[in-house]
């Protein structure tokens, strides 16, 4: 099945700017390498316009790509062709899509895997904890609770590189 059957151009230029950046900042999140989250951002969209879902509205449609990017990440770190590779460039030169503030996003990306989702999904993409509990399938108390600790972490991590300058 071709993917112009069933899209236009327009709608394909019009899911891709609507969601392109969600889908990319989750992927940079997850592997913190601008090539690789292009790649998954690639396999994202892909699998997006090869199942041609039906929605039942644009924040189920949001939810469906945020889940498939993090599926899509996770599988991607547990490759083995990613585990075979060395990563010796310091990811901080990788940060450049959040100018507005490197030292809070290099911060947030040292995070555990558990605490670095739900800051992003709660600070970066605007949803309440009831929300990021469904997209992550976790207890809304589990995410409340996570929210938290990766808050703790970030505050001790930040007042720890203040005190450094």
């Amino acid at each position: 099945m071709n993917i112009e059957s069933i899209f236009s151009e327009n709608d394909i230029r019009k899911v891709i700017s609507t969601y392109g950046d969600t889908v990319y900042k989750i992927a940079f999140s997850y592997c913190k390498s601008h090539a690789d989250a292009e790649d998954i951002y690639q396999d994202v969209f892909t699998k997006y316009f090869q199942h041609a879902v039906m929605f039942e509205s644009k924040t189920h449609e949001k939810a469906w790509l945020i889940r498939v990017t993090i599926n899509c990440s996770k599988s991607f770190l547990r490759s083995s062709w990613h585990k075979r590779i060395i990563l010796l460039k310091d990811y901080q030169e990788e940060a450049v899509f959040m100018e507005d503030n490197n030292d809070l996003l290099n911060a947030v990306l040292e995070l555990p895997m558990k605490y670095r989702e739900v800051i992003h999904l709660y600070y970066y993409e605007g949803y309440s904890t009831k929300e990021i509990a469904s997209i992550l399938n976790r207890r809304d108390t589990t995410i409340r609770t996570q929210l938290q600790r990766g808050r703790d972490i970030l505050k001790l991590k930040l007042k720890e590189d203040l005190s450094y300058e």
